[in-house]
């Protein structure tokens, strides 16, 4: 199974926040004979051994997470439309008139509000606020709508994963399922040591699944993967765009949950001048990951994540570019080989 079919694959699989398990299992499937071990635990987390060419005196976890960014069904108005909040960071200036699916029938919808024409001066000047938008899907009655659809339904983005462009990759959920796709290949493939491997959930809402997984596994060492905010986009100066698509691996020194240990930072970028692996620093102090969690765990965990840059995070089309996703994988199984000589 190549690369890019197990990330459209991930990628086209339904799991917002609290509701992964159809990601789980379409992951237990990739990996099941290849792992020595794996477990869920009451979580979500699908938690992974894999035995690799040595024992190392360090344990070592990979982490990326399951979910994605999505909205929950929290009431139905007396015409047939549906309300809604959202579940994890969805802005909402950019789902206005948005298909979405609604609950496990994937009913579709579509995201509205009142007509523009309808509008004062001043709702005008201002973006529409979550609690001003609505999901019609085609009822005209609170009853009808009810039959259909229940409260605490989830409701996604719809799949559409495809290449386009200059080696480039759009679709929905690449955060972080790009993550996950990765691990996948790692667990296939033939490891230079041992490895713990967490697929864990609700990373959007908190970081919550990921702060079980590292207790549990207790490393020495861990690996967060993930797809970080690129804004290299015009009128957006050098250093508030984060980082760039076609620039290599993220790997940054600090976020807004982490401030990653200096040797390992350092470790990465000078892996990546040692076997020509493209790796750029993040220029922000900006979002953050599962590292948040995992280095808290236990009695504490040196921890650096390893990002692709990705542009429109957390909307119905994600982006990134080829290159990039190759620089994260060679640099994390370079990471794994370093880690693993570790004393």
């Amino acid at each position: 199974m190549e690369f890019h079919e197990i990330l459209e694959t991930l990628c086209n699989e339904y799991g917002i926040s609290g509701n992964e398990s159809a990601v789980a299992s379409r992951i237990i499937g990739m990996i099941e004979d290849y792992a020595d071990s794996y477990r869920v635990d009451d979580m979500g987390n699908v938690i992974v051994f894999k035995k690799g060419a040595k024992t190392p005196k360090k344990k070592i976890l990979i982490d990326a997470h399951t979910d994605e960014v999505g909205m929950i069904v929290t009431g139905f108005a007396s015409d047939g439309g549906i309300c809604f909040t959202t579940v994890g960071g969805v802005d909402a200036r950019v789902i206005l008139g948005r298909k979405v699916l609604v609950g496990e029938d994937r009913i579709p919808g579509v995201i509205g509000t009142k007509a523009i024409h309808m509008q004062s001066e001043e709702e005008r000047k201002t973006a529409v606020s979550v609690d001003k938008l609505y999901i019609d899907i085609g009822c005209s009655t609170k009853e009808e709508v009810e039959a259909l659809v229940e409260y605490g339904d989830e409701i996604c983005f719809p799949a559409d994963f495809g290449a386009f462009g200059n080696g480039c990759w759009k679709g929905k959920a690449i955060d972080d399922r790009f993550g996950c796709a990765v691990m996948v290949e790692l667990i296939r493939s033939e490891l230079p040591c041992d490895c713990w491997f967490s697929f864990s959930v609700q990373e959007e809402v908190g970081c919550r699944g990921a702060a079980g997984s590292a207790f549990s596994v207790a490393p020495d060492y861990a690996i967060a993967l993930e797809a970080t905010t690129a804004a290299d986009l015009a009128g957006v100066s050098e250093p508030k765009s984060v980082c760039s698509l076609g620039k290599g691996a993220v790997v940054g020194f600090m976020d807004r949950g982490t401030i990653y240990p200096r040797d390992l930072y350092k470790l990465c970028h000078q892996l990546g001048a040692e076997k020509g692996i493209p790796v750029q620093t993040k220029t922000m102090v900006a979002g953050g990951n599962d590292a948040r969690s995992i280095h808290q765990a236990a009695g504490g965990v040196k921890t650096i994540a390893i990002s692709a840059p990705c542009r429109y995070l957390h909307s119905p089309y994600c982006v990134v570019k080829d290159s990039d996703l190759t620089a994260v994988r060679d640099l994390t199984r370079a990471l794994i080989e370093k880690l693993g000589e570790m004393e």
